[in-house]
């Protein structure tokens, strides 16, 4: 018997304790289907070899077969306004102009003169037309040739193709997605099925709260990794264990590019036997970051209501305040709970009403040993009123702490806890003599369902 569960579900043993869909069937609003899913088919219990990391052959693999092959994000649509407005987006040793070329019309450019290969654009900005800044050469925004000083030098081009070479583009949720291969599925299929899970989240109509970003000591991957469990928490995280059900949580892998975890919040941790709800209720309040207020006082639950219930409540109805629109449908697992999607390679995002967390880990240049951190926080306002300027980037030195980060507010001393994680494994990883890590069945079976998915790049 415990075979044929195993080829339907990774891992066997799960903590005692209430189980995520366990605190779902409480729930007194009916419970969204996406919420129901628990899909996590067996991937093996293998280790890991340390070169995926530390090796820099295996560095070189991904870019030649990973980065130019997936659907990655570069921006949100509302960094990049206004026509003539551009991101510059770098991935290893590629260099890409994503510039607003139309009210609804986005497009992506290689980011190198045809002349003599310099990049057109150092930065983000704006730009009537991509003029080379070593020898003038010029492009409209539409990437068309415009012509180059000394025409009569150049009559050799007049029958070449002189516009900007183009990679694919698409936008999901106020997200701009670029493609090198032309060939790719599309991006609609490759997200699939983050669009349904985020139907009551249109995160095309929040705006960027705060973005901050700075480089941390550790290959991409494993900046990741450290987001993707809640593993972690008992000893990285322990001043939040009042009000995290940490061992809890559920993970859920849907085909090659999209995973999940859920961790109850508003629950104590099952290592955490003899907390209180009334402890509960003023931790989550005081120290979580995510909640609609970030102060206790004044608060007292009603007999009756657990510490889940009333924080789901005083969400419900100061969320409902801020957005302008009853969330009478929205469940007490919305309202609270850290329901966060990978989509892959890099990026991750939270599902909530308000402060929604995206995580976004970029190979720093050419070093496989480092990488750019970047979260962004995505805010509602109120329904009817115009939307707000996003916020700058925040780029931090690499001593900078995540805490001098003012605008991400309670979140950046839980980032500092993490970063020193980071670099830490990185270090250990290239002094290891094992050679290999060993990963827990459940609780890190994402980080395996990662390393599938990129071996399937890798090999194809």
């Amino acid at each position: 018997m415990s075979e044929l569960i195993k080829v339907k579900q990774q891992g066997e043993a799960r903590c005692e304790g209430l189980s995520y869909q366990d605190l779902l069937d409480n729930e007194t609003i009916e419970v969204p289907a996406y919420l129901r899913e628990d899909t996590n088919p067996y991937m093996g219990d293998e280790d890991l070899s340390v070169d995926r990391w530390i090796s820099r052959d295996f560095h070189e693999l991904e870019k030649q077969k990973l980065w130019p092959k997936v659907w990655q994000m570069t921006c949100r649509e509302e960094d990049i306004p206004e026509v003539g407005d551009h991101h510059v987006y770098e991935i290893v040793d590629q260099s890409i102009i994503v510039t607003r070329t139309g009210e609804n019309e986005i497009k992506a450019f290689i980011n190198s003169c045809l002349h003599r290969g310099r990049i057109l654009r150092d930065c983000d900005g704006h730009a009537e037309e991509f003029v080379c800044p070593f020898h003038g050469a010029t492009w409209d925004i539409n990437g068309n040739f415009k012509g180059i000083p000394c025409k009569w030098d150049f009559s050799h081009l007049d029958q070449k193709d002189m516009s900007l070479p183009q990679v694919k583009v698409d936008t999901w949720g106020g997200f701009v997605f670029i493609n090198f291969d032309q060939n790719c599925q599309s991006l609609e299929d490759y997200l699939n099925p983050l669009p349904e899970h985020f139907s009551r989240f249109p995160l095309h109509d929040y705006y960027k709260g705060a973005h901050v970003q700075r480089v941390v000591q550790c290959n991409w991957k494993v900046g990741a990794e450290a987001f993707m469990e809640s593993f972690h928490t008992l000893e990285t995280h322990s001043e939040i264990l009042t009000f995290t059900g940490d061992a809890n949580s559920q993970y859920d892998t849907f085909g090659d590019h999209v995973s999940r975890s859920v961790t109850p919040m508003g629950v104590a941790s099952p290592h955490m036997p003899e907390v209180t709800e009334e402890e509960t209720m003023r931790d989550i309040l005081e120290l979580s970051g995510r909640m609609a207020t970030d102060n206790a006082e004044g608060h007292a639950m009603p007999e009756g209501l657990t510490a889940r219930s009333y924080i789901a409540e005083t969400n419900r109805e100061m969320f409902s305040e801020l957005i302008g629109e009853p969330l009478d449908q929205a469940t007490q697992s919305e309202l609270e709970d850290a329901i966060l999607y990978m989509l892959f390679p890099n990026t991750q995002v939270w599902i909530g009403y308000n402060g929604n967390i995206v995580y976004r880990f970029l190979p720093n240049g050419d070093d496989h040993n480092s990488c750019i951190f970047e979260t962004m926080i995505l805010m509602r306002y109120p329904k009817g009123t115009q939307k707000p300027e996003p916020a700058e980037k925040n780029i931090l030195r690499p001593d900078q702490a995540f805490s001098e980060a003012p605008e991400i507010g309670g979140l950046g001393p839980v980032f500092d806890q993490d970063d020193s994680n980071m670099a830490a494994v990185q270090k250990g990883m290239i002094a290891s003599r094992k050679g290999a890590v060993s990963l827990a069945s459940y609780q890190e079976s994402r980080i395996r369902h990662l390393h599938q998915t990129i071996d399937k790049y890798l090999n194809a």
